[in-house]
């Protein structure tokens, strides 16, 4: 009996130790095991959203400069990236034949015109003789034959016609010098435009031929300093926010390896409508206008762009983070678990190609009303260990924040993004 009273006693005490130990041993286990969330903060401001696309720098024109004679160069006169003048001599042809040429014409129209000379004698001495004939015939008509005046007037007007050949003669030859002369003005090649020499295509000596196409001797690009394009490539999804850009005149942003610290400012100049397709993706050609007075931007180079297309000021943000980030099942409390239904265990590729399937089948009305859908979306907020869904309704997105058009949020609420990794306990 003493035995078990003892044991009684023994258990009973046995079990106050454990009563008292369990509830901070419980707190212990429940402590370690807590999730800890990584958090966002809700933020206000300014939202604005860009478009990113790469492009090549260009001048504003590129004006070949050819010749239009053939020959060997003989002269030089510029180089790589001189600035020139409207006017200014580059290069010369060799002119010994086109001299030649001009001299020949030179002395064949001064023969047109002799010849001119000549015939107007003759034609002078025929009306001469014809007037004569006339006169005796007048006082006797015996004095001269009718046939006899016939050869007088037929040989007045057949002078007469000599005379309009020969004047034409000389207006051909005429022609024909003012040809030479301009093939040989022609072998001085002149700047058309001022700018810059970008590119020299010949070397003195080097044999131009002009027969069956303009060789291109020089290229120049007028007004570098003042402006340069550039020229963008943008997906077909985007090129409908760049005309809104264009639209309302926002800037356009770019950057270039050469100068990777400088932001350089642009303007949308233009959308071109010549599309291009490459693997079934369309772009379009977008130019952007920018100064160089400096000529920072050179030629070819590669432009990072940043095209502004949309902007909110002084808007509720939600960290991108936070919209991206789904819990699963046991993290949320049980009045939200609807919302996880086919999201927590799906994965994100299947989900995906599922949603890219379905909507194929949808009509032109659905699809839109499915995308504008996608603006409904909920945020996490920690609520006890569990976590509680708000709804938002999104608008304009950044790369760090998305604009909230309407929900239950304030600047400073902390949004969960993810699950922090737990500390490793001691080795064993």
């Amino acid at each position: 009996m003493r035995f078990l009273i003892k044991l009684i006693v023994v258990l009973l005490i046995l079990a106050g130790i454990g009563a008292a130990a369990y509830k901070p041993m419980a707190e212990s286990w429940a402590k370690r095991n807590k999730i800890l969330w990584r958090t966002a903060t809700v933020e206000q401001g300014d939202i604005i959203s860009v478009v990113n696309s790469t492009g090549t720098v260009k001048p504003k024109l590129r004006v070949v400069i050819g010749s239009f004679v053939s020959g060997p160069i003989k002269e030089l006169f510029c180089g790589f990236n001189q600035e020139i003048k409207v006017g200014d001599l580059l290069a010369t042809v060799d002119p010994t034949l086109y001299q030649a040429n001009v001299s020949r014409d030179e002395a064949s129209l001064a023969s047109r015109e002799a010849d001119v000379f000549r015939v107007k004698a003759q034609l002078q001495q025929a009306i001469n003789d014809e007037k004569r004939a006339i006169a005796l015939r007048t006082e006797d008509e015996t004095f001269i034959a009718q046939a006899e005046m016939d050869k007088f007037k037929f040989s007045r007007l057949s002078l007469d016609a000599q005379l309009k050949v020969a004047e034409t003669a000389v207006a051909q030859a005429q022609a024909t010098l003012e040809n030479s002369q301009a093939n040989l003005n022609y072998t001085k090649i002149l700047s058309p435009v001022d700018g810059i020499v970008i590119e020299r295509k010949i070397d003195p000596g080097q044999t131009v031929a002009a027969q069956f196409q303009t060789p291109e001797l020089f290229i120049v690009a007028p007004d570098m300093r003042k402006e340069m394009h550039i020229h963008a490539s943008v997906d077909e999804a985007d090129i409908g926010w760049i005309k809104l850009a264009q639209q309302k005149k926002y800037p356009a942003t770019f950057t270039v390896d050469a100068y990777p610290e400088k932001l350089f400012n642009g303007t949308i100049l233009e959308i071109r409508l010549a599309a291009t397709t490459t693997q079934n993706v369309v772009t379009y050609p977008v130019v952007v206008s920018a100064e160089n007075p400096d000529l920072d931007l050179l030629p070819s180079m590669t432009a990072s762009l940043s095209f502004q297309v949309d902007h909110r000021d002084d808007v509720i943000k939600i960290p991108n983070a936070a919209l991206r980030f789904y819990p699963n099942a046991k993290q949320v409390r049980p009045a939200d678990i609807s919302i996880l239904e086919g999201q927590a265990q799906a994965n994100p590729n299947d989900e995906q190609e599922e949603a890219q399937q379905s909507e194929k089948l949808l009509s032109a009305q659905e699809r839109a009303q499915l995308r504008k859908d996608r603006h409904r979306r909920h945020v996490w907020v920690a609520e006890g260990n569990l976590l509680r869904a708000v709804e938002v309704t999104t608008g304009l997105s950044d790369s760090r924040f998305t604009e909230m058009v309407t929900g239950n949020l304030q600047k400073g609420d902390m949004l969960v993004t993810g699950v922090q990794a737990l500390p490793m306990g001691p080795p064993r």
